[in-house]
């Protein structure tokens, strides 16, 4: 390698990690920040020298509830929008059915429309049901804003998938049902654990449906709970960095062991010679 390309290729690397640490900087200082024994996040040492646990004792004492229901509402969540999107979106792929483009260009306007117009809306359907402060509700919610994208993101992978092998399922004796169970979902099982990544990180992270269908402490997410914190006078923002910390761990989790199903390819060796 000559010393011109050396040197561009460390430029490079260099400003890369310039870039990396910016980005990560604010996670670095919201870990940093929770293991401060007190004070505000501003006033927070650059290290912490004399780390505590006492902003996650409080965090796990006032917030191990919240998490728990974060949990329950993001997997059913998950639950909702796969066994819906995922053979929605192979009718949508493989059978020419008649208004599927304007039922496709639907999809696209429901991802434009601001979460805050749903809530308000789901709010009075959900009055009348008697749905308010009810985990059900919640998912439901979140399923509402997690199925457009999944069947756009499942879908556009099953336009790719080669009528052959579901023929070949036909011919060996399965209906429409058991090859669309036994052969396509185990194909695109690589877009259907990314939808369901996606769907658990919108559900996760949800903050306007938890705040505007919920008005009960019975049941109540993690975001209601970190914005609990915030709505008053914050005396130390440990607590309030722990519990960020702790609701980050499961998306963390997820994504690390997602990554080689969404980079992966899923067409090796399915069709026959």
């Amino acid at each position: 390698m000559s010393s011109r390309k050396r040197t561009r290729a460390l430029a490079s690397t260099t400003l890369g990690i310039v870039f990396l640490a910016v980005m990560l900087f604010p996670v670095y200082w919201m870990v940093n920040a929770s293991f401060q024994d007190a004070g505000m996040a501003a006033s927070s040492s650059f290290l912490p020298l004399n780390p505590s646990l006492a902003g996650y004792e409080k965090a796990i004492t006032q917030q191990s509830g919240n998490l728990l229901t974060s949990i329950v509402v993001a997997l059913g969540a998950v639950a909702v929008t796969l066994l819906i999107a995922t053979p929605a979106a192979y009718a949508i792929a493989k059978f020419r059915l008649r208004g599927i483009a304007w039922f496709s260009f639907a999809l696209l306007i429901a991802q434009m429309i601001p979460g805050i117009v749903i809530a308000n809306a789901l709010y009075v359907v959900y009055n009348d049901l008697g749905m308010l402060n009810s985990v059900p509700g919640l998912i439901l919610a979140d399923a509402t804003h997690g199925i457009p994208f999944a069947i756009l993101i499942i879908g556009a992978f099953m336009r790719a998938l080669p009528m052959s092998i579901v023929e070949a399922a036909r011919v060996d004796g399965a209906g429409h049902v058991r090859a669309f169970v036994s052969v396509v979902v185990p194909v695109s099982l690589n877009a259907i654990i990314t939808a369901g990544l996606f769907a658990f990180l919108f559900a996760w992270s949800d903050f306007i449906f938890a705040l505007t269908l919920t008005t009960s402490p019975d049941v109540k997410t993690v975001t209601l709970g970190i914005y609990d914190y915030l709505g008053g006078e914050v005396q130390s923002w440990s607590p309030v960095m722990a519990t960020a910390v702790m609701a980050s761990i499961p998306a963390i989790v997820l994504l690390v062991f997602a990554q080689r199903y969404i980079a992966a390819g899923a067409l090796g060796g399915s069709v026959k010679a």
